[in-house]
């Protein structure tokens, strides 16, 4: 499982699977980077196990609202779209509008309303034509933002 699943990004609890013979330098290595997790993150943790329908309904709200998504982006254009599955993020290639990926985001930003990631905070070789997009937020929200991205796309292609 991931912390995404558990609604805990950030809070750094977790576990890993290792062979016998990792386990020890890996314990090493971990205790050169923290003593432990604080009590209230692991508090939250035994706590989340608990919540699985709470759990599994947001699993529900987020294939939603990444469909919703995939579909608003395929029909504004862009088709180059890495897969989504388990993420609420889409990194899609738009390489066909820009070589600046940096350039377009801050142009949907001023005139669109929509915050999306400059592939360049992921990938400083080939991230200036690509941009992450989240499908964390409203369903709603995202609609619009992609119907905006949509129109937008649209008045490129009608100059």
């Amino acid at each position: 499982m991931r912390a995404q699943y558990f609604g805990m990004t950030g809070w750094r609890l977790g576990w890993i699977v290792a062979p016998d013979e990792l386990v020890a330098p890996m314990e090493r290595f971990a205790q050169n980077l923290y003593i432990c997790a604080s009590h209230v993150s692991q508090v939250a943790g035994l706590a989340a196990f608990d919540a699985h329908d709470e759990l599994e309904g947001n699993v529900r709200v987020f294939a939603r609202n990444r469909a919703v998504l995939l579909d608003g982006l395929r029909a504004a254009g862009f088709d180059r779209i890495a897969p989504a599955e388990g993420a609420f993020y889409a990194y899609v290639d738009v390489s066909a509008v820009t070589d600046d990926s940096w350039a377009l985001c801050r142009i949907w930003l001023d005139e669109l309303g929509i915050a999306a990631t400059p592939g360049l905070d992921l990938d400083p070789v080939r991230g200036k034509q690509f941009v992450r997009f989240s499908c964390a937020g409203d369903e709603a929200q995202i609609a619009e933002a992609v119907r905006r991205l949509a129109t937008w796309m649209a008045g490129r292609t009608a100059r």
